[in-house]
């Protein structure tokens, strides 16, 4: 508080008895005597207390993470509403802000180039087109493709395979898995020639195998060997510590929203928690609250992806797909690990 640390804001409020009015840890407001102060674990409590919250910092409201949000939001609207992909020096123009600066202050806040952003939001259509459509063809053209070897190029990144094989339902993509024993009960570690496409923990070995089958359902699945040993080590690893890190290849696949929310939750630090609301002001969606909680709840890649980082704006636990009593164990070797 007396920093006024940025960073505190969302784990504690302050009251002033003098003035009956609490506040974040970061506001700019006179610091008020000692004796006058006390401390709170969220804004609900402070009220509860009787205290009414500060019209300088708005405690109880989410904050933006970054002042461009708004800026950002636009540029995310003139990428949505564009046919074609908008050129960096073009949403510079729509803005009135450099390139160099545009594409800085962006991925700040999205965790995502433009380019990346629309590349996303493009395969995002062609993921819908390929459901809906005629054919291959009519799906790539649908999504606002000029050729198919973009579409191709796109599709191996945000699909994880080629057009075809994903309307196809992931026929024809192999995926290894093996199920190992944890800390945390039962671990199954699977991978694409890309990277760890699933990480899920669970107590029953079929029912996580079982899972694996509902997320790929015409993918070829087969128990992996030797070559998966160095995978499956590091996400081991990453279980028993999530302090430390693990450069894990990941072969991500999801909306640009989806994608959007995983990167802020990687950003979030060993031993924090943000709220759901917090998290929604990161991304750029101060309103999507419950939009960041589905996205959350759809990671696949347990504490590589940390949503276990995540709690409601009490700082009470919030469900866990994996179970709260692992939500609470990982929270806790964090920040056991994070104070020694």
């Amino acid at each position: 508080m007396l920093r006024r640390d940025r960073s505190a804001d969302g784990r504690f409020v302050y009251a002033v008895r003098t003035t009956g009015v609490y506040c974040r840890p970061s506001c700019g407001a006179r610091r008020p005597r000692p004796e006058n102060v006390l401390f709170h674990a969220s804004p609900d409590a402070a009220e509860r207390a009787g205290f009414r919250a500060c019209q300088r910092c708005r405690p109880a409201e989410p904050r933006a993470a970054d002042p461009d949000t708004a800026m950002v939001s636009r540029v995310c609207r003139l990428i949505d509403e564009a046919e074609q992909p908008p050129s960096l020096a073009a949403l510079a123009g729509a803005v009135g802000l450099s390139r160099f600066y545009l594409q800085r202050r962006f991925k700040a806040v999205t965790g995502l180039t433009p380019n990346a952003y629309a590349s996303a939001r493009r395969a995002e259509r062609l993921r819908r087109a390929l459901r809906s459509s005629g054919s291959v063809t009519d799906a790539v053209y649908d999504a606002g493709y000029g050729s198919a070897a973009a579409a191709h190029r796109d599709a191996g990144r945000w699909l994880g395979m080629p057009p075809s094989t994903y309307r196809a339902g992931g026929a024809g993509a192999a995926i290894g898995y093996v199920v190992e024993g944890s800390s945390l009960g039962r671990v199954l570690v699977a991978a694409t020639a890309r990277g760890v496409c699933a990480i899920l923990l669970g107590d029953d070995p079929a029912q996580l195998i079982a899972e694996l089958a509902r997320r790929f359902p015409r993918a070829s699945r087969t128990p992996g060997g030797a070559e998966m040993a160095d995978l499956v080590a590091a996400v081991l690893r990453l279980v028993e510590d999530p302090t430390r890190p693990a450069p894990l290849p990941l072969d991500l696949q999801g909306t640009a929203f989806q994608l959007r929310v995983w990167e802020a939750l990687a950003r979030i630090p060993p031993g924090r928690t943000v709220s759901y609301a917090e998290l929604a002001a990161a991304v750029g969606a101060p309103s999507a609250a419950r939009a960041v909680a589905r996205a959350c709840a759809t990671n696949h890649l347990a504490v590589a992806i940390p949503c276990h980082r995540v709690v409601r704006g009490d700082g009470g636990l919030s469900g866990y797909r994996w179970g709260i009593d692992r939500k609470r164990a990982l929270l806790a070797r964090e920040r056991a690990h994070r104070t020694s």
